[in-house]
């Protein structure tokens, strides 16, 4: 994943309660930064989470517009929440939060893929070829780590409180036989195993459907618990990380989603062309693709 911070949860939270409040206070941009005794875009900065205030900053932006005692305290709690470390901080070195903490805070995920199995859903022998793949001149260890990273991330489908993943793959990505025949038999089979979970729903896009709504390329929306954090359209290729959070564009995505939905084989269908698949892949390779020694072992 590329390196680009993207704001978290609790930091555009906290940027957009900031902003309400200093609206509600009836002071402007210009007004309130000069009160404070900042410069307007140190100001912008904050309002748009851009830049991660100081308690010290936020106590003075509370004090300032006269909120209450219940509201500063929420808030000034939620600034101190910005700064705990999640599970991705123990792999800095090679995973860039910023993702990790949206997707960890989502309650929805609908994800639109047309390259490669998703990483919530790769078996570790599938992900470490990708990570290869994407990878080619860095060390094994290095690679090793990013794929403990990976594995590490799919605990969020397992937790009491797992968000609902609605996946949709296009039929490429069940025929690329990434890692070779048997990797992606066991990979198959486990995307079968994956979505009887009641929280997981994977769909196919067939090959012979022509064109289709999802022919502009994958994308990610992720969507929250709190009315406060509306969706997020998560983007990635060779020029880093996009995230969408206009509402227009995000909803513009959300509709082409349902479209490829609607385009898409059942759940049932989708299993079992996945499952017929598998057995192609079993049958080319003359074997009963039989497990092998995870790297992770």
């Amino acid at each position: 994943m590329a390196t680009e911070q993207s704001p978290t949860v609790r930091h555009r939270r906290l940027a957009r309660q900031l902003r309400q409040c200093r609206e509600r206070s009836g002071l402007s941009m210009e007004s309130a930064a000069a009160a404070l005794g900042w410069s307007r875009p140190k100001l912008v900065r904050f309002e748009t989470a851009k830049t991660r205030p100081k308690l010290s900053d936020v106590a003075a932006m509370l004090e300032l517009y006269g909120c209450d005692e219940a509201i500063k305290l929420a808030l000034m709690q939620l600034a101190r929440d910005i700064r705990k470390r999640g599970w991705w901080s123990a792999f800095g070195d090679v995973l860039a939060g910023s993702f990790a903490e949206l997707e960890d805070d989502a309650v929805q995920i609908r994800a639109w893929e047309v390259q490669f199995v998703p990483g919530l859903l790769q078996t570790s022998d599938y992900a470490l070829a990708v990570i290869r793949a994407g990878n080619p001149d860095e060390p094994e260890e290095v690679n090793l780590r990013r794929l403990q990273a990976r594995m590490a991330r799919r605990a969020i489908l397992e937790r009491q409180s797992a968000p609902a993943l609605v996946c949709v793959l296009d039929e490429a990505v069940l025929r690329r036989p990434v890692g070779g025949p048997e990797v992606m038999a066991r990979q198959l089979d486990a995307l079968v195993d994956v979505g009887k979970k009641p929280n997981v729903s994977i769909r196919v896009m067939p090959t012979g459907i022509g064109e289709h709504a999802g022919m502009d390329g994958p994308f990610v929306i992720l969507g929250f618990d709190s009315p406060l954090d509306p969706d997020v359209v998560y983007l990635e290729g060779m020029g880093g990380e996009i995230y969408l959070e206009d509402v227009e564009q995000v909803s513009r995505c959300s509709v082409r989603f349902d479209r490829i939905c609607d385009q898409a084989l059942s759940e049932q269908e989708s299993a079992a062309l996945i499952k017929d698949i598998a057995k192609e892949y079993r049958k080319s390779h003359g074997s009963s693709a039989s497990p092998i020694a995870s790297p992770l072992a």
